[in-house]
């Protein structure tokens, strides 16, 4: 199983450096259908290869460290090349490998337009060099290499964005890049004073030695850079300001990536890293945490309530991604909790998330390419999108993933929050019960106004007369391949929320593991 975990990291690489290579012949439109065709087939076996590593995983021992490789890399620092997979791993790299291949199919036949660039060869080398990055955060177990797979994946979503984007998306590409970069560096000096003070930098070591010969003061400065940096890609408010203008501007997979995966990382960091490696720092810390979760909530769900009313010029990508702080700030308030049931929610909700805006990105793209806009005043006037009557499989899902998103019992949506609330009922022992109760009825709050303006956006966009003339000629219900693209995140969003368990008892066991010294 460790063979196939490199695996999983050393092809899309070598596909990405295939794409260098002249193999695709010399005429522009033939090869880019081929470089296309090669994002798809490299992507499907990445997916293929991470249901076998989720086959062969031992679902009896998912707190163990499993299909592991661990050699020494750069000997002078203690730097190893250490990789592993556990409970808290494995759905985010099995999840990471499906958005990344649905992705690569939606592109072969909806490759976004690209201003400047020669190819689709340019497209798909740095889609490969992404996926690298993000199946590498979670599979490394080595402070540095993680540093080095969070940094991998930041130029090929410049890219993505500044160069197949629309809208401005040079600054909005230069946003991402600096807010993330800072936040890199910040995160670097917090590892390099831990491996500095412990003697390694090998994460196992350092969680099974639970803040051991680290000083309480040394625990918290180096908690509070490694929270920075972590909190800016999560993106925790005020730091998440960086997150609209990408969204809004990036293409359709890049949007899908950015909320599916890359917030993910930060999130994932926080528990595989601050958790069980600076435990003591962490619970100083954590109260700051919550405050600001809870902030964020509130602070999404009204700035997409303003974004969604008449009149306001509402952009819908814009919106989701507004709605994406409010929902990463359960995952945070669970993590704050420091109690397995939060945690457990914090985790379950990074996946939900992943699914449930991931399938609301794809069905934002899709409207937009019909009517050549996401404004929602235009898509809600009387020529407006009116989706149940001119096309009403798109609107039947964007009113399955809203209803998701809002947090439906029975949908992936509901249980991540649910149990990130619960764990801010309870909060761990030295923490303030009524500092944390109050979070989580801000939390309570907040489910109550995202409610509200997604209710209001599908109002807008699904209903309407559609005896009136569509903007734009003929409005094209689901495509095949839409459907083959976007089909599988809701019957996973669906499956999920049906069957808590399939995540649930994965991650409990590694979360108690974490949480208890690693």
């Amino acid at each position: 199983m460790n063979a196939v975990l490199i695996a999983l990291l050393v092809l899309p690489l070598l596909g990405a450096a295939l794409t260098l290579a002249p193999v695709f012949g010399p005429d522009r439109a033939v090869a880019g259908r081929r470089a296309l065709r090669l994002n798809s087939v490299v992507t499907g076996a990445v997916l293929l290869l991470s249901v076998a590593l989720a086959a062969g995983f031992d679902h009896d021992a998912p707190a163990r460290m499993q299909a592991t490789t661990d050699v020494s890399w750069i000997p002078a620092l203690h730097v190893r090349f250490h990789l592993g997979v556990d409970g808290v791993s494995l759905p985010l790299i099995v999840l990471t490998a499906l958005l990344t291949f649905l992705c690569a199919l939606y592109s072969e036949k909806r490759l976004p337009d690209g201003e400047g660039v020669p190819s689709a060869q340019a497209f798909v080398g740095l889609f490969l060099l992404l996926e690298v990055g993000m199946l590498a955060t979670f599979a490394v177990l080595d402070l540095i290499l993680f540093f080095l797979s969070f940094e991998i994946v930041l130029i090929p979503m410049y890219f993505l964005i500044a160069r197949w984007g629309s809208g401005a998306k040079a600054p909005a590409a230069n946003r991402f890049i600096l807010y993330t970069l800072l936040g890199s560096a910040v995160m670097l000096l917090g590892f390099l004073l831990i491996g500095s003070k412990a003697g390694t930098f090998d994460m196992q070591a350092l969680a099974a030695g639970h803040g051991n010969g680290l000083s309480h003061t040394t625990q918290v400065v180096a908690a509070l850079a490694i929270m920075v940096g972590l909190a800016v890609k999560a993106p925790a408010w005020p730091l998440h300001s960086w997150l609209p203008d990408a969204h809004t501007a990036a293409p359709t997979v890049g949007s899908v990536l950015l909320a599916g995966v890359l917030l993910k990382m930060g999130t994932y960091g926080l528990v595989r890293v601050l958790l069980p490696v600076v435990p003591d720092g962490t619970a100083t810390l954590a109260p700051y945490l919550g405050a600001f979760a809870a902030v964020g909530i509130v602070y999404g769900s009204l700035a997409c309530l303003a974004l969604a009313r008449p009149g306001a010029k509402g952009d819908l990508k814009r919106l989701i991604a507004y709605s994406s702080v409010g929902h990463m700030g359960f995952v945070l308030l669970g993590i704050a909790s420091l109690t397995p049931v939060g945690v457990n929610g914090a985790l379950f909700a990074n996946i939900a998330h992943g699914l449930i805006t991931g399938l609301l990105f794809f069905l934002v793209g899709a409207v937009k390419d019909r009517y050549g806009t996401a404004d929602l005043d235009t898509l809600s006037g009387a020529t407006g999108a009116a989706l149940y009557g001119r096309a009403p499989r798109i609107g039947a899902l964007l009113a399955f993933a809203a209803v998701a998103s809002l947090g439906l019992p029975g949908l992936a949506g509901f249980w991540g929050e649910l149990l990130a609330m619960f764990g801010a009922f309870d909060p761990a022992a030295g923490l303030s019960r009524p500092a944390f109760v109050t979070y989580m009825a801000l939390a309570g709050l907040g489910t109550l106004l995202t409610a509200a303006y997604l209710l209001i956006v599908v109002k807008r966009v699904c209903m309407g007369d559609p005896e009136q003339p569509a903007p734009v000629g003929e409005v094209a219900d689901l495509r095949p391949y839409e459907a083959v693209s976007w089909t599988p995140l809701a019957a996973l969003t669906l499956v999920a929320g049906l069957w808590p368990a399939l995540l649930l008892g994965l991650s409990d066991p590694a979360v108690k593991h974490l949480l208890g010294g690693g």
